[in-house]
């Protein structure tokens, strides 16, 4: 009887996983495309003749554009659900992507860009929301950085391949290197029939039914998932559904409470905090940080940008491991410190001791320690508390306010970071973004608290002071008897 549990619960947690790989396919897909753009850009200016602004233009957009996706993704999602959110997330990507492999001019290559970017808008709102809102409390932290793992396995794939067609005549290697990314769209096709529907997207539909069909396969026992529903309920205010109009959500994020207002502080600070100590800029522009430095060589450069991958990657793997055993806050003090720390290095390395040999294998140590630092903590942790700190009547919508300004900053960073550098330096550049980490460390000090282990529940009540904790529980009284009367 024991080895038959045992073996039921094993089963049981393979398939819980198995929604979770599919749905962060999406985000894989993307992060390809950022990963290949970082190689691309050297000869899409060669083939297409583009100036430096161009190049600015081109690689910053698709962060720029991507705000109106994670916009319409919220209302989006809380109109057809969360799946077929990611769905529509993928076919407006997968269509853009087309579009630029086959561009013959850059205008029409702009096109695609703002199609790809509308697309990852989408998907990168949507999939945490859908994996925190699916996930058991005590494995949340690992399951909602799945899509994390694949955005970072997808820059890596782009770096290679990078490498592998760096050969190849420059109006055909870019083609095929943004080709890349448009392989996985036929298991994101097979993935919306097999992954279920958020419960609690359910529960707030009132298809009541549906989400304990749902909760019982995830949940260990029919009394874990019966319990775990009538907690939905209970949170979602079945029984006053204008709650959940959008005017009036929108109302309650644009004149928030004091718990809804530290709510957005915490998620929407993380959010942009993650992007304006530059990482996108370390993704992007790291064959110009390592030519700064002294490297010389296209394929030099690409195989240099491909170590910064695998360090990426690997450290990711590590977090997964430790998010739901050390907590976020723990994770988030190691990754702001150790970034703060790799980006005043790779400044002073690039300050003093550019081209020579010590400084060129001081800057490789420096990007790849930065960003393993990030992948600890800022990087997947980001997006866990994003999308677990808000209440359902407000997380979609939340989230996607959180991630358009998570793109905004994107943006900002990856279309201006030639010109700034060439104003004060790529040294000086990176100074700045070590000044910025060291108030991310502030920051997470004071604004993040500790999630881990807890409920969807029960973190709301983390954003609550003593008066506003005795009015929730009067409205959750409340609205139990009515649910008991009817």
């Amino acid at each position: 009887m024991k080895f038959c549990k045992a073996g039921s619960m094993r089963l049981r947690n393979i398939s819980l996983h198995v929604p979770f790989l599919l749905l962060s396919i999406p985000c894989f897909s993307a992060m390809v495309d950022v990963g290949v753009m970082s190689g691309a850009i050297i000869f899409i200016q060669e083939d297409l003749k583009i100036s430096e602004v161009q190049q600015e233009v081109l690689v910053g957009i698709l962060s720029i554009i991507s705000l109106l996706g994670s916009l319409a993704g919220g209302k989006t999602s809380d109109a057809i659900g969360r799946k077929w959110t990611i769905g529509l997330a993928a076919v407006i990507f997968q269509t853009g992507g087309a579009v630029m492999a086959l561009a013959p001019s850059f205008k029409v290559l702009m096109i695609g860009r703002l199609m790809a970017g509308v697309g990852i808008g989408f998907g990168v709102m949507i999939a945490p929301v859908y994996i925190a809102e699916i996930s058991p409390a005590i494995a949340r932290g690992s399951l909602t950085s799945f899509p994390e793992i694949f955005i970072n396995f997808g820059i890596l794939l782009g770096y290679i391949s990078n490498y592998a067609f760096s050969r190849l005549p420059s109006h055909i290697n870019w083609r095929i290197m943004l080709g890349v990314g448009l392989i996985p769209s036929l298991v994101i096709a097979i993935a919306l029939f097999v992954i279920p529907e958020s419960p609690r997207w359910l529960v707030v539909q009132n298809r009541i039914e549906e989400a304990r069909a749902v909760l019982l396969k995830i949940n260990e026992s029919e009394k874990e998932a019966e319990e775990k529903l009538q907690e939905i309920q209970v949170a979602a205010g079945s029984a006053n559904a204008d709650k959940y109009e959008p005017k009036a959500v929108w109302k309650e994020i644009l004149c928030p409470t004091p718990p809804v207002r530290r709510m957005l502080i915490t998620g929407c600070g993380i959010q942009c905090f993650q992007q304006i100590t530059g990482i996108d800029t370390t993704v992007y522009y790291s064959p110009t940080i390592f030519k700064n430095a002294g490297i010389t060589g296209n394929s030099e450069l690409l195989a240099a940008t491909v170590a910064v991958g695998f360090t990426k990657t690997l450290f990711i793997l590590i977090a997964i491991f430790l998010i739901d055993k050390l907590g976020r806050k723990p994770l988030l003090y190691v990754s702001t410190i150790g970034m703060t720390v790799c980006l005043f290095s790779l400044s002073l390395s690039l300050a003093f001791l550019s081209h020579a040999k010590v400084g060129i294998a001081l800057a490789i140590l420096a990007v790849c320690g930065n960003v393993a630092s990030f992948s600890v903590g800022l990087g997947p942790i980001c997006w866990v508390l994003s999308s677990e700190i808000f209440p359902l009547r407000l997380r979609a919508q939340a989230s996607a306010l959180g991630a358009v300004g998570s793109r905004v900053s994107s943006g900002a960073i990856s279309m201006s970071f030639l010109s700034v550098s060439r104003a004060i330096t790529v040294a000086g550049t990176f100074f700045v973004f070590g000044i910025v980490s060291c108030c991310a460390v502030a920051f997470v000090h004071y604004c993040v608290p500790e999630t881990r282990g807890k409920t969807l529940e029960e973190i709301e009540v983390l954003f609550k002071d003593e008066d506003d904790l005795q009015e929730s529980e009067v409205e959750m009284g409340d609205v139990e008897r009515l649910m008991q009367k009817s």
